[in-house]
């Protein structure tokens, strides 16, 4: 009886392993470039697709990159974090990140203004001197035309107002508009970001990418793998999130917090920690 009873457990446990398998590769088919957990993976260490969208975007063919990567987390001194979909470097040294926003509020003026301090804050050695600080780009690829005006671009540099001048600081933000259809380069790549089917995109660099993550057996036990361990990633973070909140009230014991976040004792201790040192 024993065994027969392990035997149905062990079934209706292979059986749920094969239907979430189902609902993933579902759910990858689905994908195209404006979901950032597939974007980050399909430029992440690729510098050939990743100087492609550059190249296209800076409108500019003399760039070579030297480093991609992709779901960089950066943290502060306070410990805020911020988590860049692309990070890149070129051969002279200029860094890039390339977030792409479904939602429109995900690519605020203020959020562009806060990834470039959170990348600035983290560039320079102590004691260097800021003016080794590089030249840095912030692209936001939106799904959306967010301000509205039909153009393809948008540049974003600071000014002197009195005169028109160039602030010269070497920050840079451009908005890409993924609503914008022309017969150009900017047209064909936001096309191929709006393509769930790799067989339609007008890139075969991006096509094949694209296409190893969706219909390679290979390529989609990698991607579901990692759409596994962000869901671990974000209800750890939920969870460390409601011990912070709950800590902040002031209300409840240490070992309360634990049981209601399921979060290890010295987990909740080691937040407690982190909040008085910030009081």
């Amino acid at each position: 009886k024993k065994h027969f009873l392990f035997d149905i457990s062990c079934m209706e446990n292979k059986k749920t392993i094969k239907q979430k398998r189902k609902l993933l590769r579902e759910k990858i088919a689905k994908f195209c470039l404006f979901d950032d957990d597939f974007m980050s993976k399909v430029f992440e260490d690729d510098k050939e697709a990743t100087e492609y969208l550059l190249h296209t975007i800076l409108q500019r063919d003399d760039l070579e990159v030297t480093e991609s990567k992709g779901q960089v987390p950066i943290k502060n001194l306070q410990g805020r974090s911020v988590r860049l979909d692309i990070k890149a470097k070129d051969k002279s040294g200029k860094l890039y990140n390339i977030e792409v926003q479904r939602a429109d509020e995900g690519a605020s003026e203020k959020r562009a203004r806060h990834n470039i301090a959170m990348i600035d804050a983290n560039v320079l050695m102590p004691r260097e001197d800021v003016s080794n600080l590089p030249e840095t780009y912030v692209i936001f690829i939106t799904e959306h035309d967010i301000f509205k005006c039909g153009l393809p671009l948008y540049h974003i540099d600071r000014i002197i107002k009195e005169n028109n001048m160039t602030f010269q600081d070497e920050s840079h933000i451009i908005y890409v508009n993924g609503e914008y259809e022309g017969d150009d380069p900017i047209g064909d790549l936001m096309h191929d970001f709006a393509c769930a089917n790799p067989d339609e995109m007008r890139s075969k660099l991006l096509a094949e990418k694209t296409r190893y993550y969706k219909k390679d057996d290979k390529g989609v036990r990698r991607m579901s793998k990692i759409m596994e361990e962000f869901a671990i990633e974000e209800r750890t973070e939920a969870k460390l999130e409601a011990a912070r909140n709950m800590l902040m009230k002031n209300k409840f014991l240490l070992e309360d917090i634990a049981d209601c976040t399921n979060l290890p004792l010295e987990t909740v201790q080691q937040l407690a920690n982190e909040l008085q040192l910030k009081a």
